[in-house]
């Protein structure tokens, strides 16, 4: 009964409009009033959250990518991706396909590949005789690869929460990354081969190849930095976060020269605002934790789950479709901070590794992502495009079943995800 009142309030609070941070936090410190708990637990959880060092890595990242943003380098890694698979059967999708991913491998942020990449690919593809359902679709699922191929903010707070390896995550969102850019690439090409409505690209010659290639390399060079400090142990996900930025100043003010001071200033108030409102979701989510810690409803709904669910397939399945309607209400951060000290208790119990369950929440985060009434991505394409939601929504059906379908696969095969960081 407790924790249904609980639920209660909080969607009560939602559907009021309380912002997510203040809904959390303020009915995680009624709770500890109501439940005789001294108030100084919630300004305690604060500041031992916010004065993490891991955590240091979400503005960096964020600012990192706001400087590739501003400074246009969307489009140079658009133009050269198109330049040597435009000409492929729906070589324009699978173009902007694989920007976003090589994007993703550089910011982290969903938001911002969909952002960055959409502003450039959306007008070509339409351009060129693509359906704009498929293609709003394209781009709002093409961002999610943001959270799962690393470095990921998602798995940053995930391991801040559960105190898990953060490279470990990272290594393990590789090979489920990469299926389900190979997944999608797969049915851009099939789309394009037996629904047709998209013009042939003629094929680029060497020379542009490599015009578009040099343009588009020190992007390129940028993602191999980040991956390879933060994979070789020579720098802690934070500190490649602070060279990432430093980077990104240096390919954009001083190779490419796209970034200007006013761009710059906008970057960073971007940057700025986007890292207060995550850093507040943290902050009430820790102080919600606590709460619902000292009430003892995660061992509460662990013992529940364990006795209730027999098979792990049957508990995926449940936490599943749990995590789907939590994320017709909380965005990805919010889902991430709540649910994984509810349900990686009984996750553990049931078998699962820690670092497989947190890349499979992710996948979850990530269709989240693309599902109304909340899902971001949903509002980035349809502001960039200026198109209807309802169009955005239906796009993204299929991409949604293909990650239910790499999802599938990750529990059949768990190597996917942990073969990289534990038997590589």
């Amino acid at each position: 009964m407790t924790i249904l009142l609980i639920l209660a309030a909080l969607f009560a609070l939602l559907l009021l409009r309380v912002p997510v941070a203040f809904a959390l936090g303020g009915l995680g410190l009624l709770m500890l009033l109501f439940g005789g708990f001294s108030p100084l637990m919630a300004p305690q959880a604060v500041l031992s959250t916010l004065d993490g060092f891991i955590l240091l890595a979400v503005p960096l990242f964020l600012l990192m990518s706001n400087v590739l943003l501003k400074g246009g380098v969307g489009a140079d890694l658009f133009a050269a991706v198109q330049a040597w698979v435009g000409h492929w059967p729906g070589g324009l999708a699978v173009a902007t396909i694989l920007s976003c991913g090589i994007f993703a491998a550089i910011s982290g942020s969903s938001v911002a590949t969909a952002a960055t990449i959409g502003t450039v690919a959306i007008p070509e593809m339409i351009r060129r005789g693509y359906e704009k359902r498929f293609v709003y679709g394209l781009l709002a699922a093409g961002g999610t690869l943001g959270i799962l191929i690393p470095p990921s903010i998602p798995m940053i707070v995930y391991g801040f929460v559960t105190e898990e390896s953060v490279i470990a995550l990272f290594l393990a969102g590789v090979g489920p990354g990469a299926a389900l850019l190979v997944l999608f690439v797969l049915f851009a090409m099939v789309h394009a081969r037996f629904f047709g409505g998209s013009q042939a690209v003629d094929k680029a010659s060497w020379p542009e190849r490599w015009r578009a290639s040099r343009r588009a390399l020190p992007s390129v060079a940028l993602a191999a930095l980040i991956i390879g400090v933060i994979y070789s142990g020579a720098a802690t996900p934070t500190e490649a976060a602070a060279i990432g930025f430093a980077a990104a100043l240096a390919i954009t003010g001083l190779v490419l020269r796209t970034l200007t001071w006013r761009s710059f200033r906008e970057a960073c108030f971007e940057g700025m605002s986007t890292t207060v409102v995550i850093l507040l979701i943290v902050a009430g989510a820790k102080i919600f934790g606590k709460a619902i810690a000292l009430y003892r409803i995660p061992q509460d709904i662990s013992l529940f789950l364990g006795s209730s669910l027999d098979t792990p397939l049957l508990f995926i399945l449940v936490v599943g479709l749990v995590l789907l309607a939590m994320g017709l209400v909380f965005e990805a951060l919010s889902m991430v901070l709540i649910m994984t000290p509810v349900l990686l208790p009984a996750a553990m119990q049931m078998g699962f590794d820690p670092i497989w369950f947190g890349v499979f929440m992710v996948i979850m985060v990530e269709c989240a992502l693309i599902t109304p009434p909340v899902g971001l991505n949903l509002y980035v394409i349809q502001s960039v495009a200026k198109a209807r939601l309802g169009e955005v929504a239906q796009g993204v059906l299929p991409f949604l079943l293909l990650m239910f379908a790499t999802v599938l696969l990750l529990y059949v095969w768990p190597d996917l995800a942990l073969y990289i960081p534990f038997k590589l």
